[in-house]
């Protein structure tokens, strides 16, 4: 595991109270309202993108899902399908570590595949195991099982990509992060 400084751990503060404040606050209006799961995908792997290319180091995702399954039960006890994002927050870590930052965020096109890739496998990750363990039989029938239930978690995550990269680039061109000046 890296060695955060003070910094790192107020981004991954900063990111996973966004992620487990909107996702046990807003997230389930927007569920019951239209019944698919993107907002929470959306939110999250924008919110993981974002802390990652802040701090640049191994475990980053991991803390901000971990902290934000904290926030996350805290405010809404009964939200244990969250626990699915909390292993898609380890495989967008790995994968993201996988595929090398400077990749991920150096290189525009390359690095927009790559973190496509974590976040939409990623986001599969969640799917499978809240369609598999956490999702009401009617509910997950309504939209193909557990494998409809996949990806539609998937179309979060490449929404939740879209966010995060729009919200990157716009940082950096406004001087955030162009070699190597710090936030």
């Amino acid at each position: 595991m890296a060695h955060f400084t003070v910094r790192d751990i107020a981004a991954i503060a900063l990111f996973a109270a966004l992620w487990g404040v909107l996702n046990a606050t807003v997230a389930p209006i927007i569920f019951t309202m239209f019944g698919i799961p993107v907002f929470c995908d959306m939110v999250g792997f924008a919110s993981l993108i974002l802390a990652v290319w802040w701090v640049r180091k191994l475990g980053v995702a991991s803390a901000v899902g971990f902290v934000a399954t904290i926030i996350n039960f805290i405010l809404r006890p009964t939200g244990t399908h969250f626990l699915g994002f909390t292993a898609a927050s380890v495989v967008f870590d790995a994968l993201a570590w996988v595929f090398r930052y400077e990749n991920c965020f150096g290189r525009r096109i390359v690095g927009a595949l790559f973190l496509l890739v974590a976040s939409t496998a990623s986001a599969a990750v969640a799917g499978f195991i809240i369609g598999a363990f956490f999702m009401a039989a009617p509910q997950l029938i309504r939209w193909g099982g557990v494998f409809g239930w996949v990806l539609l978690h998937m179309a979060g995550g490449a929404v939740g990509w879209v966010i995060g990269v729009a919200l990157f680039l716009s940082l950096e061109a406004r001087g955030l992060r162009k070699q190597g000046m710090s936030i």
